[in-house]
């Protein structure tokens, strides 16, 4: 099927927005019960989006497969994308877990870029799930990334998105050497800030 036309359809976006309710009230209620065991807010922000068409075809193009929807139900996994903000590294590794053990959901797939960051210097834990959705008596399975990141690596990452669109550019050659250095440094701050934080529970 031509893939501007699925994505337009009406029972595949609702599938999609079913989807990313489900996972957003997986995330709301491990918050819940993380921030009454900590006694503090652990998800302080919470965001979902579904691919656009040109996003989802650059994709598929830059695979070297045919863009239409089964190419894209096969290969691509985050058409659907939910992501929770929080301010320790060490919340987002306990989210992932709990999300892992739910039982109605499957884990497709993990990507690390916290332990193993991106050569751009992106860094976040990306979980791809497979979700049932029921839709007119059909029980569906569909794919939604969770990406689980700090607010330092989300304000890093927003200025790397920006910057995707303009590579060619020669300064933005330069903003990227820059911005590497940059997800460095918030490495180290996102570690040091961990640290206070244990020190200051264990007062």
């Amino acid at each position: 099927m031509d893939l501007k036309d699925f994505l337009q359809q009406e029972d595949f976006i609702l599938k999609c927005q079913w989807g990313i309710s489900m996972m957003n009230a997986k995330l709301q209620m491990i918050n819940a019960e993380l921030s009454m065991r900590y006694g503090r807010k652990v998800i302080h922000s919470y965001s979902n989006r579904i691919k656009s068409y040109d996003s989802i075809a650059a994709k598929l193009r830059r695979k070297g497969l045919a863009e239409n929807a089964e190419e894209m139900e096969k290969h691509v996994n985050d058409v659907v994308g939910v992501r929770a903000v929080c301010t320790y590294t060490d919340d987002l590794y306990r989210i992932a877990e709990m999300l892992c053990a739910q039982r109605d959901i499957r884990l497709f797939k993990k990507k690390d870029y916290i332990r193993n960051p991106k050569k751009s210097g992106y860094r976040s834990l990306h979980l791809i799930f497979q979700v049932p959705v029921s839709f007119q008596e059909e029980v569906r399975w569909i794919k939604i990334e969770v990406q689980l990141r700090t607010g330092a690596m989300d304000y890093w990452a927003g200025l790397d998105y920006q910057l995707q669109y303009k590579k060619e550019n020669r300064e933005a050659k330069n903003i990227g050497k820059e911005l590497k250095a940059y997800a460095n440094a918030i490495e180290q701050i996102d570690s040091k800030v961990l640290e206070l934080r244990k020190r200051i529970e264990a007062i």
